[in-house]
């Protein structure tokens, strides 16, 4: 796999942040938000296993429903699928980096784990930003379970409104 170094094009630091985004959190756009900050642009991958057709719908699905929630944010932000090992597509992207979101102790000894490993075998770096206090607590899979019980998730779920504000963010 090739990577492209920072230097070879220093006004375009791409990175990608990759996952299943189900669903995308408060907390999801607080890491893209102040990663836009460190990146020019940022592709979100949303994970799918081709080999699992209703799988492969609902991710298609999701990508499709982040990609109209993000829209404001084009074309510093772009959402696309991925079918392939994350490292290969970010680099074929020309990914400078890996960005990703830590939540805990727990968190950070995965990611640890997985930045060696895609470091190892495609170049890349990873960037891990710590979750902000507010956010720590909420995950996709607590979102769904909390939802599945008939809990309001609304406040972790960004809002077009949130979007605005990142909106404003990255313009300033």
């Amino acid at each position: 796999m090739t990577h492209r170094s920072p230097e070879e094009h220093p006004s375009s630091r791409i990175a990608v942040m990759a996952g299943s985004f189900n669903p995308f959190t408060v907390g999801h756009l607080s890491v893209l938000t102040r990663g836009l900050k460190i990146f020019s642009r940022i592709i979100i991958l949303i994970g799918r296993n081709a080999s699992k057709p209703a799988e492969a719908e609902a991710a298609a699905t999701r990508a499709d429903e982040l990609r109209r929630l993000l829209a404001p944010l084009a074309p510093q932000v772009e959402v696309r699928l991925c079918t392939g090992l994350v490292a290969k597509e970010a680099a074929d992207a020309g990914a400078t980096a890996l960005l990703r979101g830590v939540r805990s102790v727990a968190d950070y000894e995965y990611e640890r784990n997985m930045a060696d490993i895609n470091r190892l075998i495609s170049g890349l770096e990873t960037v891990l930003l710590f979750a902000e206090p507010a956010h720590a607590a909420i995950s996709s899979s607590i979102v769904r379970e909390l939802s599945s019980y008939g809990v309001d998730v609304s406040a972790m779920l960004p809002s077009a409104r949130d979007i605005k504000q990142t909106k404003k963010h990255i313009s300033e």
